[in-house]
């Protein structure tokens, strides 16, 4: 039963706010086989799925759009939301009870890890609601005139293009699409077709890291080290990147890197991140300004700053972390791409099967999409939670976008594949 005492003993000033977080993993992971053979185990990675609420007989196949909590994130919130219910009145603002206004705190702890995760400095680091509002911080927030042009691709997700078509409606830029073959399976022709519409006039180069439908890895080293020596400001979408695939913005060399950790990091919703190198940062105008809307110590915690939010999603995101770092970088990627792979080559046999996705090693990961000819793709995803419980997303009219992940096991991929295999010869 709930203690209100209980947590009211170990709360003190901002840090008593993730007192509860420092309890240690271990008796919550799998303890029964090495790490070193985890990625190779499906015992492993059979008791890793039974870290989430999600019933055993079920496989959810749709992280692309939302991904599933581990149960150790999800009561992470769940504590939180009543402690703050139940220990209101005892917040004094001078560091006792429950933090009622997250939209306000400098949060140092998890822009750290979420810096450590990807190559940053801390300070680089904004926490924001998701993707979409990372996209529209730097589309608002860059000194641009009319005229000035802006490039895209034409797999942009609603939420990486949206932003950049307003300010160019509002202030006479010129927006463009830079066209992507499908199946994609060439970085060099990504690369030129984006740079077929680059010109004099181009200020802003704004791709996916992972394309949101198909799944396409793209050559971002390449494009943003092009980019930098013609002057020219790189934005990448990382919605569908951290998580899923291993992301060192340094390394990457691009000025803004936005994300939503609700997907692949498997944070509760509401949570997102924007990195900005620390070159570029003070040259972005604060969108949502609030108190610290002139801080420049700390950039990021001046765009970080967006009024009143629910703290505990801030908490969920902290756990979601250090679940993340318990399983280990390396393995949850790892496992992704195994995953994938096994999928995709699963599929290649099949006559009657499309892959749209990629399937050049180097471009693919966790996201596979594939039709099956005289197949809906509603159908197809209604046939495979009808027949085994499992669950995809159809994305188009005749495709279904299978995205797997370390509470996917192969037993559940070779289920599908075996409905794959019997509607395509029917």
């Amino acid at each position: 039963m709930f203690s209100r005492r209980r947590f009211l003993k170990r709360s003190v000033g901002l840090s008593s706010a993730f007192a509860f977080l420092s309890k240690s993993y271990a008796q919550t992971l799998p303890t029964d086989l090495s790490p070193d053979l985890a990625i190779s185990s499906e015992k492993y990675w059979r008791s890793v799925k039974s870290l989430f609420p999600m019933p055993m007989d079920e496989a959810y196949f749709n992280t692309g759009t939302m991904g599933a909590q581990p149960s150790v994130v999800l009561n992470k919130v769940i504590e939180n939301m009543r402690w703050n219910a139940e220990a209101i009145a005892t917040c004094d603002y001078q560091g006792n009870g429950p933090l009622l206004l997250s939209g306000y705190e400098v949060y140092p702890e998890v822009r750290k890890k979420i810096a450590s995760l990807v190559g940053a400095d801390f300070k680089e680091i904004a926490l924001t609601q998701n993707a979409t509002a990372g996209m529209n911080y730097i589309s608002n927030g860059l000194d641009l005139k009319a005229g000035d042009e802006i490039v895209n691709t034409d797999q942009e997700h609603g939420g990486g293009r949206a932003g950049w078509q307003v300010a160019a409606k509002r202030y006479g830029l010129v927006y463009k699409q830079a066209k992507i073959e499908i199946p994609a399976n060439d970085p060099q022709k990504i690369f030129d077709s984006i740079f077929k519409e680059v010109n004099a006039k181009t200020r802003v180069i704004a791709v996916p890291h992972i394309s949101s439908v198909y799944g396409i890895v793209l050559p971002v080293r390449e494009i943003c080290a092009e980019a930098r020596k013609r002057g020219i400001f790189t934005i990448l979408d990382g919605a569908q990147t951290i998580g899923q695939i291993p992301v060192d913005v340094k390394e990457i060399g691009c000025d803004a890197y936005f994300s939503s950790l609700h997907k692949w990091l498997l944070a509760p919703a509401g949570n997102g991140v924007l990195y900005i190198n620390k070159d570029s940062i003070s040259d972005i105008w604060t969108t949502l300004a609030s108190y610290a809307w002139e801080n420049e110590d700390d950039p990021g915690y001046r765009l970080t700053q967006r009024g009143t939010g629910n703290h505990s999603l801030v908490v969920g995101l902290n756990a979601a972390l250090d679940f993340h770092q318990q399983i280990g970088p390396d393995h949850v990627t790892g496992r992704i791409k195994e995953l994938g792979d096994y999928l995709r080559a699963g599929l290649k046999e099949i006559p009657g099967v499309s892959i749209y996705s990629s399937v050049h090693p180097d471009m693919c990961a966790g996201i596979t999409t594939y039709g099956i000819e005289g197949v809906s793709g509603k159908d197809l995803q209604n046939t495979m939670w009808k027949r085994k419980k499992l669950q995809p997303r159809a994305v188009g009219e005749h495709m279904i976008r299978h995205s797997v992940h370390i509470y996917n096991l192969k037993s559940e991929i070779a289920a599908a594949l075996e409905i794959v295999k019997e509607l395509a010869q029917s």
